[in-house]
């Protein structure tokens, strides 16, 4: 009886099992049915979120994070930047000196220069130098006026900051950009006084500008501001002194500046703010030299064979509309021109890995009026000319880079044989890289002759109006030592 009792209970128990597992195996089967049917509806929900995204012009939120990703890699860029090598060549008073807009956009090309950020630069060049001139009180290198307030006897020396530069390159998007120079100038400040009196030690907007161009996308370019007119070269092979080309025609004016870059041409077009500009550039605005009136410009064009390769030679050539050299006697800094007296340049640069050979040539349309002195009529008034020929060999000196140069360039005002004939510029020079961005530099100087612009040719002595400024007979020789530094 209790072993059928038992028996009873096992059997109770094995049905009880099986059911429960065909229960189990019931709700399994539900739960599967259950998902599979959940999935489904998902992924019709998905196809039409991404249908009805498409259609109201919304980005999958695949691409929002791909977006925000790209956002933040660039936010973890700095928004304030500098480069020593980039800072030394947007800054460098010795080449590209009126091609910087092209210098920018080629950075960017290349990558040297990021999107959205700011670029500071700084530079501060120190000299010091002996100089003596045969003829009392008259020195004429230019790279130190004006010479009658800061230079007494025959014999002169310093040690002196020449010039300090601070300036920034703002780059927004891929297409703007926005630059601008601070200088700090004393010794070649238009300031009256000594170049320790607070009106000579001013700091100015040297250049300021915006940039637009991308040459990625087109050759196109285009910039308005204060910046240096594209005329001529005007550069120089000297580690410090500036060509007298630059002295005698590099511009400086307000404006907007229109250009094509592509395969090694450039062709650039300013249009000029007449009456007289900041350098080398004055028309006549409704009978004043008020600059109210875009009535000048200059055009130049150039093409550089092998651009991309070890050896180039540029050719190009330029012209300007109005120029300085348009003012009566007596002649003064930015005074009031009658006619707008036009100028030409052509020049020419041969670089190699070691070698750069160049030449310039420039000349005023007409006679400069104020070359004429009534008083002294037997010199007529004539044309302004420039010229230079320069050549520079680099190699290593004690491990550093070193270029060795010679330069010659001149300025002729005058008929053979009057005070303001000519000053000619005989330079040699070596500058030795420290660093990418500090050059050391030395310069043995010649200057012929003393030519100043204001009062070239009289009127600054009262009541002796046949006395010039001038004086063909003075010679300054310099021994010129100095270091630029730049970041």
């Amino acid at each position: 009886m209790k072993i059928n009792r038992c028996v009873a209970a096992i059997l109770l128990g094995v049905a009880l099992m099986a059911s429960n597992a065909q229960a189990q195996d019931v709700n399994l089967s539900q739960v599967l049915e259950r998902l599979e049917r959940l999935e489904k509806e998902n992924q019709e929900l998905r196809e039409k979120y991404d249908a009805l995204a498409a259609k109201v012009g919304m980005k999958a939120p695949t691409a929002q994070i791909a977006k925000s990703t790209t956002r933040a890699t660039e936010r973890s860029q700095p928004l304030v930047q500098y480069d020593p090598e980039l800072g030394y060549d947007f800054l460098d008073p010795t080449t590209n000196i009126n091609r910087k807009q092209v210098l920018l956009l080629d950075k960017r090309q290349s990558g040297a220069l990021s999107k959205n950020v700011v670029n500071l630069q700084g530079a501060v060049t120190a000299i010091a130098n002996y100089q003596s001139s045969n003829e009392p009180n008259l020195f004429g290198y230019l790279m130190r006026h004006p010479t009658a307030n800061n230079q007494v006897g025959t014999t002169v020396s310093e040690a002196t900051i020449h010039s300090a530069q601070l300036g920034f390159t703002a780059t927004m998007g891929d297409w703007v950009t926005a630059s601008a120079e601070l200088l700090f100038d004393p010794e070649q400040s238009f300031g009256t006084g000594t170049n320790t009196a607070l009106t000579r030690n001013q700091t100015q907007v040297r250049r300021a500008y915006v940039l637009f161009g991308n040459l990625d996308e087109s050759p196109l370019y285009a910039s308005i501001g204060k910046m240096a007119v594209p005329f001529g070269l005007t550069d120089t092979v000297n580690p410090f002194t500036a060509s007298t080309v630059w002295h005698a025609f590099g511009g400086l004016a307000n404006g907007a500046t229109f250009g094509y870059q592509n395969d090694g041409l450039n062709i650039s077009a300013m249009a000029i703010q007449g009456g007289s500009q900041f350098r080398s550039a004055n028309t006549p605005v409704d009978g004043t030299a008020v600059p109210s009136k875009l009535n000048n410009y200059a055009l130049n064009a150039s093409y550089e064979f092998g651009a991309d390769s070890d050896q180039s030679l540029l050719l190009g050539a330029s012209y300007q509309r109005g120029t300085a050299y348009c003012q009566g006697f007596p002649i003064t800094h930015f005074a009031l021109c009658e006619e707008p007296n036009g100028a030409y340049d052509v020049y020419a640069r041969w670089n190699s890995p070691d070698w750069t050979v160049k030449a310039e040539f420039a000349k005023t349309e007409d006679e400069w009026p104020g070359t004429f002195n009534p008083l002294i009529p037997e010199f007529a008034a004539s044309k302004v000319t420039s010229m230079d020929l320069g050549v520079q060999y680099r190699n290593q000196l004690f491990g550093k880079p070193t270029a060795y140069s010679f330069e010659f360039s001149n300025f002729e005002a005058g008929p053979a044989g009057s005070e303001w004939e000519r000053q000619n510029q005989w330079v040699l020079g070596i500058a030795t890289r420290l660093a990418p961005s500090v050059k050391l530099f030395g310069e043995l100087i010649k200057v012929e002759g003393y030519a100043p612009l204001n009062f070239l040719t009289g009127g600054h002595v009262p009541g002796r109006p046949d006395i010039p400024a001038s004086d063909a007979s003075a010679d300054s020789d310099i021994l010129m030592l100095g270091v630029n530094a730049a970041f």
